[in-house]
């Protein structure tokens, strides 16, 4: 189907895209809460299962207000398909399975979500895929690691939580060069700020459950790339195994879209205010954030993205006690381990996020026992940093 919005800028196709009214002639899109469709007569249905004639057939794999997301999103991202997932992790299962086979390999940042980690060595692995695991930024240890049966790159960035950068360009050519796909994690900046594939990635995952969604509200998760690897692969494994996104999942995350670009411009905004500050404090030892000037990808992080995102990862002295003991003196932050909401979150990564990983791995990813992760909401920047400063004041 033609997209109409397809030469409109972002913010218009984030409001816009996807969109095909019925004969209601609603406004706003509409939530189909059904799990099957009738069909005109048995010809109808015995083709459209066939696949010889496009339409729905059963809510697992075909509700037109998942689809709407879909194709929201998949013009967001500047990709030709997207495939809408119960959850990020579920997109990311998605992929691989979709992809990958027995005896296959993939090469990942060692800078990963910590579930993500634990899917690739305790699942993935049982199905003979194995995994070996890099520095995020050291293009020299990505090229040494692949191996023949290489078919995958993947990565987040920025990283969680360290914030570092990856060049995708440069990772771009070195998977073309060795025939790999490259897949990336865009959770952080979303496609108001970053666009994979227009770097040269072949394939995104969201978890739609984070700044997608922006609110809290609902589970869910995406992948977008092109008509063959992720509107028939990817597609194909979600139709048989099932990870569904619920078409009321959908529904949010559609409304969550159309305030996308404005929502990320204000997390960007303050998170980069409470980076400043916080590097002004002297209880604290390190801030990661790629908006700062300190910070060792800042000038790939401009080029790649259109701001820095509302994730900010610093280290406080007194190790895991000391970032307990500010965590627990918050009384306006929430203390959570998810991300992208209105309302700001603190989190300890180590004992989270990334509590599964084993200590050597956390060590080597940079997470310390110090370390704290916020995610910067849209209240007052002042409300954020005086609930902040009263923990600071106890180390």
């Amino acid at each position: 189907m033609t997209e109409p919005y397809k030469d409109q800028n972002f913010a218009t196709r984030a409001v816009r895209a996807g969109q095909h009214r019925t004969n209601e002639h609603e406004h706003a899109e509409p939530m189909f809460l059904t799990s099957s469709y009738v069909f005109d007569n048995a010809e109808q249905a015995a083709a459209r299962f066939g696949g010889d004639e496009p339409g729905n057939i059963y809510s697992r794999f075909t509700n037109p207000t998942v689809r709407t997301f879909e194709e929201r999103l998949a013009s967001l991202e500047g990709g030709e398909s997207a495939v809408a997932t119960s959850s990020g992790m579920s997109a990311i299962l998605s992929t691989f399975m979709g992809l990958l086979s027995a005896g296959d390999h993939i090469v990942s940042s060692q800078s990963i979500f910590g579930t993500t980690r634990v899917l690739f060595d305790k699942y993935l692995a049982k199905f003979g895929v194995e995994t070996d695991y890099v520095a995020l930024t050291d293009l020299a240890s990505w090229q040494q690691a692949i191996k023949p049966n290489t078919k995958a790159l993947f990565l987040e960035t920025p990283s969680n939580p360290m914030n570092e950068v990856a060049d995708l360009a440069a990772l771009s050519a070195l998977a073309k060069a060795h025939d790999c796909l490259l897949i990336v994690d865009n959770c952080f900046c979303t496609p108001a700020l970053q666009q994979p594939l227009a770097l040269g990635a072949d394939i995104v995952v969201h978890s739609a459950t984070k700044y997608i969604d922006g609110q809290g509200r609902c589970i869910g998760g995406a992948v977008v790339g092109d008509a063959k690897l992720v509107g028939e692969e990817v597609y194909g494994f979600l139709r048989t195994a099932g990870p569904t996104m619920s078409p009321f999942n959908a529904w949010t995350f559609l409304k969550g879209l159309e305030t996308l670009d404005l929502r990320m411009k204000a997390h960007s905004a303050s998170a980069l205010t409470l980076a400043k500050w916080l590097e002004e404090q002297s209880k604290v030892t390190q801030v990661f954030y790629s908006g700062l000037e300190s910070h060792p990808q800042h000038e790939l992080a401009k080029l790649q993205q259109s701001a820095f995102g509302g994730i900010i990862a610093f280290e406080v002295e007194g190790g895991r006690e000391g970032a307990w003991k500010l965590i627990n003196s918050t009384k306006m932050l929430s203390i959570t381990a998810n991300l992208g909401d209105t309302k700001t979150t603190i989190t300890h990564p180590a004992t989270t996020t990334h509590g599964r990983v084993a200590v050597e791995d956390r060590e080597a990813a940079g997470i310390s026992d110090g370390m704290l992760r916020i995610s910067v909401g849209l209240e007052s920047i002042e409300d954020i940093q005086s609930d902040l400063e009263r923990g600071l004041a106890l180390l």
